[in-house]
């Protein structure tokens, strides 16, 4: 199944090594020169992802392939924005705090965009951008952060 949905992926799933700057969170945050990653470089930290269509997200017969064969059951739909969600300025300092949880983090971009970033095996920071269409699984345990990017929206189906 991880294998499965791979065309186009890298139009909507992207990561690189990032800068040790303090700026805004929501800029790119790019070392100079830049360092991208290889998605296979995220599939050995374990992180899993594909390439969906979101405009028809609730009919999508490889999203419903993926929950069965992941055991997904659990579905919500989340705004992240400063006009839809409560407590907004308090969410995104949460969210942007490292946090680890003892499941998977499922998130499906149906809309906007939004950076996750994670630790690799020497303790650098690697951001993913992940764009509409763009749905990764971060496996528990595994310490991360998100982030809006300067778009200020993101739709997620978790």
């Amino acid at each position: 199944m991880e294998n499965e949905f791979q065309d186009g992926k890298s139009e909507v799933i992207e990561a690189w090594y990032m800068d040790d700057s303090n700026e805004d969170q929501r800029r790119p945050h790019h070392r100079e020169p830049k360092e991208f990653i290889p998605i296979s470089k995220l599939t050995e930290l374990g992180i899993i992802s594909w390439r969906l269509n979101p405009d028809n997200w609730e009919n999508d017969e490889n999203l419903k392939r993926i929950r069965e064969a992941r055991g997904y059951s659990y579905v919500d739909i989340c705004d992240v924005c400063p006009e839809k969600l409560l407590n907004y300025d308090a969410k995104i300092k949460d969210f942007f705090e490292e946090h680890l949880h003892t499941d998977e983090e499922i998130r499906y971009c149906l809309e906007g965009s939004g950076y996750f970033d994670v630790r690799d095996q020497n303790d650098q920071w690697i951001r993913i951008a992940v764009k509409k269409g763009g749905m990764i699984v971060l496996p528990a345990g595994m310490y991360h952060r998100f982030t809006l990017d300067t778009e200020n929206y993101i739709k997620v189906h978790q």
